[in-house]
């Protein structure tokens, strides 16, 4: 029989009982045994916890980015990292970013405003194609998010390093980045967090975008310069910002995200993690190993995602 550890920090013996449901022949486990693990389900593992397991042959990681298990350095070389990719997870993305792409494209965040200050008065509307809209990253998120905008009638463009086609959309990918961005008045980040998408979102990009452009970011806080967020809101450039992941998070108190009047913060919560589908698609995963099969979305360490 073989055995499948739960790291988790939020309520493991809850996901124990899905997971012994899906897999009835394997021992599902949430302290670390004394013998071998084959399967390591975790999130973000305390240090030492991965280090300390033998035998393992798959870790699964609960989240979509795997920055924090690269950087923690306790997987061997040889045991793959299967991401988090879930139909809870993209609906859940797809649904925030439409959220609070047409709560600005229709002026909601205007009306909240004068609602505060008791005035009343009407503000020019826009049809959803006369607004373009870049989404950066075109796969197991971004494409989805991409496709879904189009459907509501938005122009879309996508950008991705590999230039991934994306249906309905215009696909741009390496180089092109300039282009894709150039005069969009939206740009939506569901980027992973990789050397190459640090600090990408800076001024020289933001100013590429139409005036009073919003920026949304989902992916990582690390691929945006805040400095230069705040400067591109104060100069209009920018008519908003909407923010789900930051560099430091919780997001420190002493932050100008925190008081900035154009700036909506939410506590990185566009894409929870649903344990039921999250389980069912990790037992999937385990079923295809145990049979010898690819399994889907293994971690390319060289690129980071």
């Amino acid at each position: 029989m073989k055995t499948l550890f739960i790291a988790a920090r939020s309520d493991p013996e809850a996901m124990a009982a899905m997971f012994r449901a899906e897999l009835p022949g394997h021992d599902v486990v949430t302290t670390p045994p004394t013998g071998p693990v084959h399967y390591a389900v975790v999130g973000k593992p305390e240090p030492g916890v991965l280090a300390g397991l033998q035998g393992v042959e798959l870790v699964l990681s609960l989240n979509a980015g795997i920055e924090y298990l690269l950087a923690l350095d306790e997987v061997p070389p040889q045991v793959p990292i299967v991401r988090m990719v879930d139909p809870g997870l993209v609906e859940g993305m797809t649904e925030w970013v439409a959220a609070q792409l047409l709560a600005w494209h229709r002026n909601l965040f205007t009306y909240r405003d004068q609602q505060a200050a008791g005035a009343w008065r009407q503000h020019a509307e826009l049809m959803a194609r006369e607004r373009t809209v870049t989404v950066l990253g075109a796969g197991a998120l971004g494409g989805p998010v991409a496709t879904m905008l189009a459907t509501l009638g938005f122009q879309v463009r996508t950008w991705s390093r590999s230039g991934r086609a994306v249906a309905g959309t215009a696909s741009f990918g390496g180089g092109d980045l300039a282009a894709a961005v150039t005069g969009a008045d939206a740009l939506v980040n569901l980027l992973p967090a990789t050397a190459a998408t640090t600090n990408l979102i800076d001024a020289a990009l933001l100013a590429r975008l139409a005036p009073g452009a919003l920026l949304v970011n989902a992916g990582r806080g690390a691929a945006v310069v805040d400095a230069d967020v705040i400067a591109a809101l104060d100069a209009g450039q920018l008519s908003a910002a909407v923010l789900d992941v930051f560099r430091t998070e919780p997001l420190p108190a002493e932050h100008p995200f925190w008081a900035h009047p154009r700036v909506f913060v939410s506590p990185h919560v566009a894409a929870p993690t649903h344990a039921r589908t999250a389980v069912a698609v990790m037992a999937d995963s385990v079923r295809r190993h145990e049979r010898g099969e690819p399994v889907p979305h293994v971690v390319d360490r060289s690129l980071g995602y």
